[in-house]
């Protein structure tokens, strides 16, 4: 599995800390920055991000900002792309399960890296139940 990942210098050092997550999972990362916690604008790594998955080169993309409201919306703007804010697992399953979301998007702000780490998990390991035509 390919996933490619992304924030703003408000969601950094809990992108770092995903990161770790997604390398003890042995997935492939795609890193689109940024790398660093002075101020830059969230739609400049949400869009990479976001095109990778609608094509096709990752299989499901995860975005980080302060609140993630942001990059979430700047994702939700290319067609195919199915964005979704999760601050908690039980979201994170239903954002899946339901809804066939193929980005993750959290708030660096809102919730620290244990639960950020809970979160990825539940969201890759939930399978999309099926059923559901419109959100494919």
């Amino acid at each position: 599995m390919k996933i490619a990942i992304g924030s703003d210098h408000a969601g950094h050092k809990l992108k770092v800390e995903v990161v770790k997550v997604l390398e003890e999972l042995d997935v492939e990362i795609e890193d689109h920055g940024c790398n660093c916690e002075e101020s830059v604008d969230y739609p400049d790594y949400a869009l990479p991000v976001a095109e990778n998955v609608a094509s096709g080169a990752a299989d499901k993309g995860i975005l980080i900002c302060g609140t993630g409201i942001g990059i979430s919306i700047s994702a939700n703007k290319l067609k195919g792309v199915r964005c979704a804010l999760v601050h908690d697992v039980f979201s994170a399953k239903a954002a899946r399960a339901h809804n066939n979301s193929n980005i993750l998007a959290m708030g660096e702000r809102i919730i620290g890296p244990g639960l950020a780490g809970e979160i990825v998990r539940a969201w890759l390991e939930t399978e999309f139940e099926g059923g559901r035509t419109r959100h494919a």
